[in-house]
């Protein structure tokens, strides 16, 4: 499935993972999509991440993620049937993903990659506001991370070096 994807980083961001690293973690994401998506994935900094997350969460505090799902409005079906879905856009928080993976114990690279599947969940409708949703939701990033090599991000301490898992 192609994945057509932009990436915005206003602030020049140096070290940020890379385009394929983004585009493997969006498609790995994708759950039963039938047609191309597309996505914007924005790179921000604490004051944006702040301001989005008190605006529409009212969260007076930079988070590491935030999902704004595309809601389409309704259309035709003539006028509906683009060849491409927009799920909608992840704004990620870099300074906060960097020291969140410091404090966890985990290398950037695993942090970014399930900062990133976690939002593009989002975008498809995956939640965890309650208990039952928040196990369906964390075992899917689970099992997704464990694709890329990738522990358990819920455990604690746990960090790749090399091919090596330690805690």
């Amino acid at each position: 499935m192609q994945t057509e994807l932009e990436i915005q980083n206003p602030y020049g961001f140096k070290i940020i993972p890379s385009q394929e690293d983004f585009q493997t973690w969006v498609e790995l994401a994708l759950i039963e999509q039938d047609k191309p998506v597309s996505a914007v994935l924005r790179i921000v900094d604490k004051a944006e991440s702040q301001t989005l997350n008190r605006d529409y969460r009212n969260k007076n505090a930079p988070t590491n993620v935030l999902s704004f799902p595309f809601e389409t409005p309704d259309l035709p079906d003539q006028l509906d049937a683009h060849d491409v879905a927009h799920l909608g856009d992840l704004v990620l928080c870099a300074p906060v993903i960097e020291q969140e993976a410091q404090q966890q114990h985990k290398t950037a690279r695993q942090h970014w990659a399930h900062m990133v599947i976690h939002g593009l969940l989002h975008l498809q409708g995956y939640d965890h506001l309650d208990e039952i949703q928040a196990e369906n939701m964390e075992s899917l990033e689970i099992t997704l991370l464990q694709q890329l090599g990738f522990p358990n991000p819920y455990e604690p301490n746990v960090i790749i070096q090399g091919n090596q898992t330690n805690k």
